[in-house]
């Protein structure tokens, strides 16, 4: 009897069909790369009838997609360079995410301060809004010239501040737009699996005909065969193409992020400033309950094959710019409930100024292997149907035109009786739309038999978050989660939004991980162990050791600078 898509078992169940049975060794596409580019190729390849595999080393969305700065930007900053068609397709694209997924991917309203003699300013900037609306179809700016610090950005540098203008973007869960795009093309009848490695391509006349692949799992190895390979497995592009003796292009560049309590730094808007340092934009946003403070821009230079970390020396940035921006806020490190870093796969050009590299996307054809790396999370639909339009030659009978432009499917809205009984606000049932789909009226089940038994206190939203205990059950059942990392830091983010990784949950999580994921009291206590130094050596900062990782401050600050010199 077949396993129900991602859920327990079922990964194990198709590896071995991978390794046994030779029709399921036979595939269109494989994707190597489980972020949210790869995503995209396997949703739009499976709906065009593509047999399809995907495969990610780690976790789904593990490496950038999880780590990004949330933001669906409409592309300003390209309009600031003069790219005029490509800032209309990321604000196209940023409305049909808008439109198709509004509980997942929300309206922000950003905040830009005009400064005496700084820059821009406020008439050059509503020239370039006014252009950036009109692509929109709506006008979503304005200019504010009193009340700026006492109402708009309370606390916000009023020193020779002529004003603010206000405009419109948009920001997500970005690993759960990476899930939700999964989970389009699972009912396409797509094979996405975690934590299978590509080892190596497999190679006829010259020609890519397959991948040699890995159970990181298991440790078992095997083959499968392809009529195209797309490589899009981002700043990691670089190791599969190297097999091929093709010369290394990408320029890992990391960006770090701070997160604060709301309440220290309470922001409606994402206030944007340019650092004082290096005149680099830098954001303070309100996201998933808390303000995060970002984003850095450095070469990245730690272990690829590690999660990356924050540096003293981005902490001390991102602490001084936001101070100097909030000059009453005092933000200390003693303020922060994590960090999280990401590394972007920019296409080197050679520039000095990491800030300087174009960001766009690039697709290269390497014996039959289609490599994709750069642009933006807002653009990933057009980046996939460009790999495609790469794919075509390969797969003859691909047509990249064929087919509607929707990415998600519509679902039927939840019965209204059991939303009643669920005791959930109308906020929550469509945030649960849009980041489940039909799932979420399995969710809202949940919640409303929690509610019928009497047990409130795991019915509600966990501590400050918007998150629903119900949902890390329903995770555990229909997410294809490995470890423990998986549940707390991508299937939801309670790992980033609460103090040490959210270990006052641990006692509630041992429970249902032993019944449905099946794991001993040995399991829990390596995956327990093992979640709690991820923390610590990557999610937390340089300077300071939780106080339940068992590491004093200086023995995780030593552990920390070994992580990064492996």
């Amino acid at each position: 009897m077949s396993e129900v898509i991602w859920s327990p078992g079922w990964r194990e169940q198709q590896i071995n069909k991978l390794r046994l049975q030779p029709e399921e060794k036979q595939w269109d596409l494989v994707i190597v790369g489980g972020g949210i580019t790869g995503a995209g190729v396997l949703r739009e390849a499976t709906r065009r009838g593509l047999k399809v595999l995907l495969v990610e080393q780690k976790d789904f969305a593990w490496g950038t997609s999880s780590r990004s700065s949330k933001m669906v930007h409409g592309g300003l900053r390209y309009l600031g360079s003069g790219q005029i068609g490509l800032t209309l397709e990321s604000v196209k694209e940023r409305q049909r995410l808008l439109t198709e997924v509004p509980g997942l991917v929300k309206p922000l309203n950003f905040l830009m301060g005009h400064y005496k003699g700084g820059f821009p300013g406020p008439f050059i900037f509503n020239v370039l809004l006014t252009i950036y609306d009109f692509m929109a179809g709506k006008r979503n700016h304005r200019f504010i010239k009193t009340a700026v610090k006492d109402f708009f950005a309370p606390g916000m540098n009023s020193t020779n501040l002529k004003g603010a203008t206000q405009f419109a973007d948009a920001v997500t869960d970005d690993a759960r737009l990476v899930l939700r795009v999964l989970h389009e093309a699972n009912k396409e009848g797509g094979v996405a699996l975690n934590y299978v490695s590509a080892q190596d391509t497999v190679r006829e006349n010259g020609r890519v005909t397959g991948l040699k692949l890995k159970d990181e799992v298991s440790g078992v190895s095997f083959e499968v065969t392809a009529k195209a390979v797309v490589n899009a497995s981002g700043a990691w592009t670089d190791e599969l193409r190297s097999n091929l003796g093709v010369n290394a292009v990408i320029r890992p560049l990391r960006g770090s992020h701070l997160v604060v309590p709301s309440w220290r730094l309470p922001t409606a808007y994402s206030v944007s400033f340019f650092h004082p340092k290096d005149k680099r934009p830098v954001f303070a946003f309100p996201w998933e309950g808390v303000t995060v403070l970002g984003t850095t821009d450095l070469d990245h230079q730690q272990n690829m094959k590690k999660d990356a970390s924050i540096t003293q020396e981005e902490v001390d940035y991102l602490l001084e710019g936001v101070n100097l921006q909030f000059p009453e806020a005092n933000i200390t490190e003693k303020d922060v409930i994590s960090s999280y870093s990401g590394v972007r796969p920019v296409v080197g050009t050679g520039a000095l100024n990491p800030s300087s590299e174009k960001r766009e996307h690039s697709i290269w054809d390497d014996q039959g292997l289609i490599s994709v790396a750069g642009g933006k999370l807002t653009t990933f639909r057009l980046i996939a149907l460009d790999v495609l339009k790469g794919v075509e030659k390969h797969i003859p009978s691909l047509d990249v035109n064929s087919g509607d432009a929707c990415i998600f499917k519509e679902t039927s809205a939840i019965d209204g009786e059991l939303v009643k009984k669920s005791g959930l606000s109308s906020y929550h049932i469509k945030r649960l739309e849009g980041r489940y789909g039909a799932a979420a009226a399995s969710i809202v089940q949940q919640t409303a038999t929690y509610e019928a038994e009497g047990a409130t206190c795991i019915a509600k939203t966990i501590a400050t978050t918007d998150t629903l205990f119900s949902e890390l059950r329903w995770a555990l059942e229909n997410e294809t989660v490995v470890h423990l990392e998986d549940l707390l830091l991508r299937r939801t983010r309670l790992g980033l939004l609460l103090k040490n990784g959210g270990e006052t949950l641990f006692d509630r999580l041992k429970p249902l991980c032993k019944a449905i994921l099946g794991w001993d009291e040995a399991t829990w206590n390596s995956e327990l162990s093992d979640y709690k130094q991820l923390i610590v050596l990557h999610y937390g900062l340089p300077s300071s050791a939780s106080p339940s990782s068992g590491l004093s401050c200086a023995g995780a600050q030593k552990a920390s600078q070994a992580a990064v010199a492996l």
